[in-house]
């Protein structure tokens, strides 16, 4: 059998794939996941791999002004930059390891450093568009699928006008982005790291105008309100080095916005690292408590921002999400500890108050390690055997790396009931999904408070969780009993799974409510989803269809012959046989995201706490007759 295998194995199964065909082989080495619902996932990764080269012409001082046109199922980026060079502009959207960014003397402190980005984009769209305007010349160069269609066009144009423009329609054939569409919402938050990292860049997206003065000091105080702050947001910057910060009242987690060489490096890297460290220290040190403070109270509400410069950027992939250069860090740490402790010694009122907030972590974090302390023994009991929960092989926290390898498409719906449990329990996958049902609504952890004041008080409701058994089993089964850090967390995510009735939206509510209050990190960093389950279904003798909105069950109904059409009260009325689509590779997953703390904390108070006539009124002027 063997010499049978060695034989299969000859010459002619050694294959050289090139170019723009490996990319459509292989998307996932160039752009990550090939999703379109996440702002980190592929389809927004081509939008962002276009608009990188003209930040990076910016960062040169090249260009001005980036307009960027995107509706649901096409992009175009135009920058007034200096223009790619005509001879060479075939090569550099189509040749891999083509580019000016090898060349130090054309870009300094570029994103792109490997030649990519475009070629990416360019095999991964059906059609695409790259037009130079550069030396009194116009050239345009047509592709599909990487594959070019037609002779390159040029013309004479203005000698004034300049620049490059690329426009492309992502391949949406099932093997890529199929029924994809732009989110706007999410490029517009895209647009929006982009000119606060790049202080006097104007990006005009879809017709609006975008532009800040104050760099990450506007992005600072857009994220938390002024209302929230503790004191004026500290802001410094020098020729590499762009930071500001603030603490929030009502917050008792820290959040961080990086970026670098104008990148936003969503999942942080050393830069942000350094940055946390630098803090730390700079305020311990100035109030002498290197002794007595941990750097964790100290960083407690802090909402912070750093932006870094690096000539050779470092990135843990292609997609850019997080920088792992080590050479800035005496940089970093040296010019936020003096800028820090400037600021604390010339306000010494926002001193005081920094002061007052730090004293009042403590005792807080004090009170709170002294409940669970005193809920130790029912913590070890139930860590033994969690009731109920139906887990899966890997976790987040495993020690063998492998394990956490394999858990980072690790999750844990919580659903409603044992009943509800069962289908979920039969077809998921055993080893990345586990199941907690929750018998009936869960505790309101809003309406044993009232007002923000409470909420900030984590304290006065934090025995809320040991007083119920059901919410202490939950945290538990999450790892986060003994220590809420995001570093405990079991599960990649965590899945609401409830009915789409009445009774299980309430539970819905109530559970995104209980994070949002007491695990607010979990919403931050969008680890949150509703399971989104489909409503209709339509079938007849030959064929079954099942629907998420009417317009889908319409559409089904006029496709079917002789249609009979079901509406869903529960996830138990799903066929066990059908339910694996529904938490499956396809499975629809909603996150749940807040745009601040303070948008965060205001939705809490509305929705579930003692303003009953406020919410009556808002439910009727927003009734839909249906």
């Amino acid at each position: 059998m063997a010499d049978e295998e060695q034989k299969k194995y000859t010459e002619d199964n050694i294959k050289t794939i090139k170019g723009m065909n490996h990319i459509r082989l292989r998307p996932g080495m160039y752009i990550g996941s090939l999703k379109s619902e996440e702002i980190t996932d592929g389809l927004y990764v081509l939008l962002k791999e276009v608009i990188d080269n003209s930040i990076d012409e910016f960062a040169v001082k090249s260009c001005k002004k980036i307009i960027v046109d995107v509706d649901e199922k096409t992009a175009k980026v135009r920058d007034d930059g200096r223009g790619i060079p005509h001879e060479k502009l075939v090569d550099c959207v189509s040749e891999l390891n083509t580019g000016a960014k090898f060349d130090s003397e054309a870009f300094t402190n570029s994103v792109g450093t490997n030649g990519v980005g475009l070629k990416a984009v360019n095999a991964l769209s059906s059609r695409f568009v790259a037009r130079s305007y550069r030396d009194g010349r116009f050239k345009e160069v047509i592709f599909e699928r990487g594959e070019k269609v037609s002779a390159p066009k040029t013309r004479k144009i203005d000698e004034n006008e300049h620049g490059t423009e690329i426009e492309f329609t992502p391949d949406d054939g099932s093997e890529f982005f199929a029924d994809y569409k732009f989110d706007l919402e999410k490029v517009e938050g895209m647009i929006k790291n982009y000119i606060w990292v790049n202080k006097g860049l104007q990006i005009i997206f879809n017709g609006k105008s975008y532009k800040s003065k104050n760099g990450l000091a506007d992005l600072i105080s857009e994220k938390v309100g002024d209302e929230e702050k503790v004191y004026d947001v500290i802001y410094s910057k020098n020729d590499t080095i762009e930071f500001a910060f603030t603490h929030l009242q009502s917050s008792d987690i820290d959040e961080y916005y990086s970026f670098a060489n104008g990148q936003y490096t969503i999942n942080g890297g050393t830069h942000q690292s350094y940055f946390k460290e630098a803090i730390s220290n700079a305020i311990i040190t100035f109030y002498g408590k290197k002794k007595e403070w941990n750097s964790q109270d100290v960083r407690e509400g802090l909402v912070a921002s750093i932006a870094v410069k690096v000539k050779t950027p470092l990135f843990d992939s292609q997609t850019k999400l997080k920088l792992t250069n080590t050479e800035n860090r005496t940089d970093i740490m040296s010019f936020v500890n003096e800028k820090v402790t400037d600021y604390l010694l010339k306000n010494k009122n926002d001193a005081t108050k920094l002061l007052d907030k730090i004293n009042t972590s403590i005792k807080k974090n004090k009170e709170i390690q002294e409940v669970r302390k005193n809920s130790k023994k029912a913590q070890s009991v139930v860590k033994i055997n969690i009731p109920d929960l139906r887990d899966c092989k890997y976790h987040l926290t495993d020690k063998q790396k492998s394990n956490r390898e394999k858990a980072k498409d690790s999750m844990i719906f919580i659903c409603e009931g044992r009943s509800a449990a069962n289908p979920f329990t039969q077809t998921r996958d055993p080893q990345t999904q586990a199941v907690f049902p929750v018998r009936g609504k869960v505790t309101n952890v809003e309406k044993k408070s009232s007002g923000i004041e409470n909420i900030a008080d984590e304290n006065s409701s934090w025995k809320v969780i040991y007083e119920s058994q059901e919410l202490f089993n939950l945290i538990t089964a999450l790892g986060l009993a003994d220590n809420k850090s995001l570093d405990n967390l079991r599960y990649s995510k965590i899945v609401i799974a409830t009915d789409a009735d009445n009774d299980g939206y309430h539970i819905r509510l109530l559970l995104m409510t209980f994070f949002i209050k007491f695990f607010p990190e979990i919403v931050q960093a969008e680890k949150l989803f509703i399971l989104e389950t489909p409503l209709f279904k339509v079938r007849n003798k030959l064929k079954v269809d099942y629907c998420y909105t009417e317009k889908e069950r319409d559409k089904a109904v006029g496709l079917i012959k002789g249609a009979e059409v079901t509406r869903f009260k529960g996830l138990g009325e799903i066929d066990v046989k059908d339910f694996k689509k529904f938490i499956g590779p396809d499975m629809r997953l909603i996150p749940v995201t807040v745009q601040s703390f303070k948008e965060m904390i205001n939705d809490i108070i509305f929705y579930m706490g003692n303003n009953t006539p406020a919410r009556r009124d808002f439910i009727m002027e927003n009734l839909i007759d249906g």
